[in-house]
């Protein structure tokens, strides 16, 4: 069957996602755009999407070997790839080993501090919202997502997390916290969507704490790109 683009479906931060000739499938590309605080702060790095496009595939493959059901059909070129369509759920799962970002200011805690068991957090996807906090019964009453479709996303969060978190810490890497998100497929079945590493998680090296993730761009304590190029060695073992 034809995959080949029909017209742009959506276009988000950091990917162009397509319509093609097959009505159950798109093809998701991923650019050189990289955005923090929904938008706020944004540049353009060269080879950005090239390797996040890497390491997601990379995952992707990680966790379907661990049980873990997406969305990835296939590599198409270094920033393309068939993916199932889905209607993508509302609601984004944030798993946390240890406190930073978001959750620190919130409850006025030091950056650092290891949790005694992986915490799970629900925020509405919504860029206008700022994708604001939400509780479980919440999400349920707005209409967000089934009950068992929550339950059902948090088992998945906690079993990449496990996944991710035990792969990292063979490299001398802590999973500080990894965001993730579903879609549901046409039997209405959530499956993991969108990208997983280095933009959705934060990565801090054993011993040094020096961040691997994102952060850099945020908080300006690197070079994005050199980071990124460090992560892909770290995972593949080979160049990006």
């Amino acid at each position: 069957m034809s995959t080949e683009r029909t017209g742009l479906l959506y276009e988000g931060k950091s990917k162009r996602v397509s319509e093609t000739t097959a009505t159950d499938r798109v093809i998701s590309q991923f650019t050189d755009d990289a955005t923090a605080f929904n938008g706020v702060k944004y540049a353009e790095i060269a080879g950005n999407g090239v390797m996040n496009a890497q390491l997601s595939a990379f995952f992707m493959d990680l966790l379907a070997q661990n049980a873990v059901k997406h969305h990835l059909i296939a590599v198409l070129n270094d920033t393309d790839q068939l993916c199932e369509r889905v209607d993508v759920m509302r609601v984004v799962v944030v798993v946390r080993n240890i406190v930073a970002g978001s959750f620190a200011r919130r409850n006025g805690i030091e950056e650092g501090q290891a949790l005694p068991v992986p915490l799970v957090e629900l925020f509405v996807k919504s860029d206008p919202l700022d994708d604001p906090l939400i509780g479980h019964d919440a999400a349920v009453a707005l209409g967000l997502a089934q009950p068992w479709e929550l339950r059902l996303a948090t088992d998945q969060a906690l079993l990449i997390n496990q996944v991710l978190r035990d792969f990292w810490a063979e490299r001398d890497v802590d999973l500080v916290d990894v965001k993730v998100e579903f879609g549901r497929t046409s039997n209405g079945m959530p499956v993991l969507v969108d990208e997983l590493l280095p933009d959705g998680c934060r990565l801090w090296e054993r011993g040094t704490g020096r961040k691997l993730d994102k952060d850099v761009f945020r908080r300006n304590p690197g070079d994005l790109a050199e980071t990124y190029r460090e992560v892909v060695r770290r995972a593949t073992g080979g160049a990006p």
